[in-house]
């Protein structure tokens, strides 16, 4: 009785944990609306509200003539507040008319990623969620952050945003970071690895073992095709990581198909 009265409150509590951490992954944020304190905000209403300091003079009024231009060519409209130990909270929803084709950028470095985003409706069918989930953690996580400051990691976040507007939507966020292209390579030989292993000849006078490439083609052609490929088709323009990863899959598939062979012990002459 009491191991079972136990088992179900583990249960219990995991489930909980579980929901709470599924509610926290897709819920939108909406840290800036906790409170309602309007004071913090500028008498002139204005697309950028640096409470924080994270922008520099000069920096901060380009950024604004930015928004503003683009909020006149394409009827987005960019908001940008900057916090650290207050936020203005609900009020800036009145503050800039927040609407269905608002996006807001919450620059606040109090927690474990500086970037945080709160989307209007419209937004959803050009920029999916798994869009903003990888536009934070690329460009708000804290090496990134360390590596190029807090405003570059605003403004660069903010270039993509705008970037996959002006052509009618993005599924994922364009660029392709030296970080990403590495584990595409790491993949794509890891794929080549398995199909030269899965090509050798097994039967006597055969030369290359195309059934069991067959066979094992799910896991090589993900590995190659979904995590070597896919992510940088879709990210960047280039050839040249292209290149490299199809070179990575072809070197890997040859070492693996001709290490075996090398590896045999020729027999001796008496």
């Amino acid at each position: 009785m009491i191991q079972n009265h136990l088992n179900k409150k583990v249960l219990t509590v995991f489930l909980l944990g579980l929901i709470s951490i599924t509610t926290w992954l897709f819920t939108p944020y909406n840290g800036a609306y906790a409170v309602n304190n309007p004071e913090l905000l500028p008498a002139e209403v204005t697309p950028v509200v640096d409470l924080a300091n994270y922008l520099p003079t000069l920096q901060e009024q380009s950024l604004i003539r930015e928004i503003e231009q683009f909020e006149q060519e394409t009827d987005w409209k960019l908001r940008v507040l900057t916090q650290y130990d207050q936020s203005p909270g609900r009020a800036v929803i009145n503050f800039w008319g927040l609407d269905d084709k608002s996006i807001l950028l919450v620059a606040d470095g109090r927690g474990g990623n500086l970037l945080a985003f709160s989307v209007g409706d419209d937004i959803y069918p050009l920029l999916p969620r798994t869009f903003w989930i990888e536009l934070q953690t690329r460009f708000g996580n804290m090496y990134y952050v360390r590596e190029h400051g807090e405003n570059n990691a605003i403004v660069e976040a903010l270039n993509s945003v705008k970037g996959c507007l002006a052509t009618g939507g993005c599924s994922v966020v364009p660029g392709l970071p030296q970080e990403q292209w590495i584990l595409t390579l790491v993949t794509s030989v890891v794929g080549g690895i398995i199909f030269g292993l899965a090509g050798h000849p097994r039967k006597p006078g055969q030369v290359f073992a195309w059934q069991w490439v067959l066979i094992i083609s799910p896991l090589w052609g993900i590995l190659f095709f979904a995590f070597g490929m896919g992510p940088v088709v879709t990210r960047t323009s280039e050839w040249l990581p292209l290149f490299r990863n199809v070179m990575g899959f072809v070197l890997g598939a040859l070492v693996a198909y001709f290490s075996p062979l090398l590896n045999q012990q020729t027999p001796s002459e008496t």
